[in-house]
């Protein structure tokens, strides 16, 4: 039967086009040769580029017609909504949208559904779609430097060639623009917001502007991340203190500079007071202060200021807390056209957190939510981790902030407070590689980043799904005869039900595995000094500080684990609205994937599973491991149905993953082992590995382009 199974698979494949994968083409890999019968009336950059997708890769059989219209329907979805519809009789399509951005948001759309297998005779003849986004602005983060290099990437060097720029124009950029288009992103940051000043010379502003051009018909707005002293450190000011009259007639000057060559730039994002960059704190003045003088020199241009709350100093404080400790006094305080940009989670893109407190502090002011896309604590673009869950699970939570009901999505969203400025970010995992992400599967975060920022409700097993079946379906020719066709649907069927399987049973099961053999139970930051990839709790650098030391986060000792942030701890509990304070103030309520975040456990202490914490711990190490292992063997079954080039690349990184994951499962019971003082439960695989042997190894981790992470002495 396995031979039978194969041989079925090569006719299958003989009826598409066959070439070599190196994953560029990312979930885009549209059918070829289709001539579809595309109209329209009115010519533009953006609606040219609506009719060339779909006359290249509609095979629905029926034409579409393009229409702006104005009528009330449509102006109630915005100029970035759309409504696709079927004739009366079946025979044709029209995609409507009050703006040329929803005319090619829907021609996306349409090809969507297309390569996803949604469209059939029937449900073409009836369909009716209307979408609108819930974010009015979509937004990748780079953190790109000037440079080249990419804090915190793993797939390459930076996509911008600035030594290259204005003369030279990759052709990446415009694809680069496209995929962004086709999932509904509609801005980019395209800098680090550890920003050097020079971004704003009129030498980088002229390399700026050919990339808003090229990014301009698929409505990708362009952000620049600005180094708040850019004053001083660029216009040759005495002070960049944001009160100053000078001060403040340099950002005005600088703002007419750069919308004289981007005339819908979109505006600032702002890194300031955090980690050493520089701020209005440096003044005596108040992140408001600080924001609303860029605020108020963007206004006349419709531009905005995304202001970071990602700031944390040295204190005694519980670094979990000091963002809401430095905002939440500043709500209302701030302009219009001024929106806080939050991180997920109170300290730094753990595999796991509670959702930030800040999200249920601010009524008065616009805030959005920030995603890491890039895998900067989830083992960079080794490990498979689709992140939809964990995004999902933040924007579903609850912050009681008017009530039950009030989940980060409707606080974020605009639907709970109407602020007009609604906003969505990402920090982006995207690089030079041929196939933009590193890891073949990192692609999948790009994309559910995309449409989470366009639809919050879609689930994570949906935009799995939709993923899988774009990026590993073989490309059919569109002018292939009508028996080929019926040839083909048997073995496309069996296909998506081998992809389903690969997206219940590996991308949905991903991102819980990490957490898993890396941080269960709520321990978070114990990665190695120097990086955030291997396992190092045992790290104590003389004269570090304390809150960048694995100690300060697991605090394990002979009585138990964790960090104690209930009413009897830092009180971080209290940050967060009744009734959820209370359920995380207390060590029996609080959740069992969050205890170790909020409570210093006893090693003894009782699990909902009948376990003792300890022995608990040590389950949830194992099972991260054997679930790698299972990722392993089902991907393995994907063999016949997927091309060398990509099959070969995955199953190189698993097994850097499971090794990884036993590395990681080894380090934290051997070491906290010592404090327990209890046996790994005896149905448990035993460490491989020695705890002194694993103390003295460092990690090589010299080479990112291609990483082949190993143990060195």
């Amino acid at each position: 039967m396995r031979i039978i199974s194969i041989l079925t698979f090569v006719l299958f494949f003989s009826c598409f086009s066959i070439h070599a994968e190196d994953g560029s083409a990312l979930w885009l890999r549209y059918p070829t040769g289709a001539k579809a019968i595309i109209m329209n009336k009115k010519q533009s950059p953006t609606l040219n580029i609506a009719v060339s997708e779909l006359r290249n890769f509609w095979q629905g059989g029926i034409p579409i017609t393009l229409e702006i219209q104005k009528n009330k329907e449509l102006r109630a979805l915005g100029n970035d909504g759309y409504i696709i519809r079927a004739s009366k009789d079946g025979k044709h399509l029209t995609i409507t949208s009050s703006g040329e951005q929803g005319i090619l948001y829907g021609a996306y759309h349409l090809l969507r559904l297309q390569a996803t297998g949604q469209l059939s005779e029937s449900t073409l003849k009836s369909l009716n779609v209307s979408e609108k986004p819930d974010y009015r602005i979509r937004v990748l983060n780079h953190w790109d430097n000037l440079d080249g290099t990419i804090e915190r990437g793993y797939a390459g060097h930076s996509l911008w060639k600035w030594d290259e720029l204005p003369s030279v124009v990759s052709p990446r950029y415009e694809a680069y623009a496209r995929a962004n288009a086709s999932i509904g992103i509609n801005a980019t940051v395209i800098n680090n917001v550890n920003a050097s000043p020079e971004i704003l010379s009129d030498d980088y502003l002229q390399k700026v502007k050919v990339l808003a051009d090229i990014f301009r018909p698929y409505g990708l707005k362009i952000y620049l991340s600005i180094n708040f002293s850019s004053p001083a450190a660029l216009g040759g000011l005495s002070t960049s203190d944001p009160l100053d009259k000078e001060v403040i007639a340099w950002w005005k000057k600088k703002a007419k500079d750069i919308y004289s060559l981007i005339p819908d730039f979109g505006g600032f994002l702002v890194k300031a007071n955090s980690e050493g960059q520089p701020g209005p704190c440096d003044y005596g003045r108040t992140h408001a202060e600080g924001a609303n003088i860029l605020a108020d020199v963007l206004k006349p241009y419709h531009g905005i200021v995304m202001w970071r709350a990602f700031v944390y100093s040295p204190t005694d404080s519980d670094r979990a807390k000091q963002a809401y400790l430095e905002f939440e006094p500043l709500d209302g305080k701030f302009r219009d056209n001024v929106i806080v940009q939050i991180k997920n989670g109170p300290i730094d893109f753990q595999p796991r957190e509670p959702f930030s407190p800040l999200f249920g502090a601010m009524k008065k002011t616009a805030v959005m939510p920030e995603f890491q896309i890039t895998q900067e604590y989830l083992g960079f673009s080794n490990h498979l981790a689709f992140l939809a869950p964990m995004w999902k699970e933040c924007l579903d939570s609850d912050t009681y902030m008017q009530g039950e009901g009030s989940t980060i999505a409707r606080v974020t969203d605009g639907s709970l407070f109407p602020h007009p400025l609604t906003a969505i970010a990402g920090v982006a995992n995207i690089g030079d590689d041929p196939n933009w992400c590193g890891h073949p599967f990192a692609q999948a975060n790009w994309y559910a980043f995309g449409r989470l920022a366009w639809k919050h409700s879609l689930s994570s097993e949906q935009i799995g799904e939709e993923w899988l079946r774009q990026t590993f379906l073989p490309v059919i020719d569109a002018q292939a005869n009508l028996l080929t066709a019926k040839v083909v649907q048997k073995e496309k069927e069996q296909l998506f039900s081998q992809l389903s399987l690969l997206n219940s049973q590996v991308l949905q099961k991903s991102r819980e595995a990490v957490v898993d053999y890396m941080m269960p139970l709520g321990l978070h930051h114990i990665f190695a000094w120097g990086h955030h990839y291997g396992p190092e709790p045992w790290c104590d650098i003389p004269g570090a500080r304390p809150d960048w030391m694995p100690s300060y986060y697991h605090r394990a000792d002979s009585l138990g684990i964790g960090f104690d942030r209930s009413s009897t701890g830092s009180n971080a509990a209290g940050q967060y609205h009744s009734p959820l304070c209370e359920e995380l103030d207390n060590v029996d309520t609080c959740p069992e994937n969050l205890l170790l975040w909020f409570h210093h456990a006893s090693w003894n202490h009782q699990m909902k599973s009948g376990r003792t914490l300890w022995a608990e711990m040590c389950h949830a190490y194992d099972r991260g491991v054997k679930e790698v292992r299972n990722f392993q063997k089902v991907w393995d079954t994907m063999e016949p149905y997927i091309d060398s080039e990509r099959f070969q690349e995955v199953r190189h990184r698993l097994k850097i993953q499971s090794r990884d994951a036993v590395w990681w499962r080894d380090a934290c019971l051997l070491y906290f082992g010592q404090f327990s003082k209890q046996p790994i439960p005896y149905e448990l695989e035993r460490p491989v590995h020695e705890l002194k042997d694993m103390m003295e190894y460092q990690l090589d981790i010299t080479n990112f382009e291609c990483p082949l992470y190993g143990f060195t002495k």
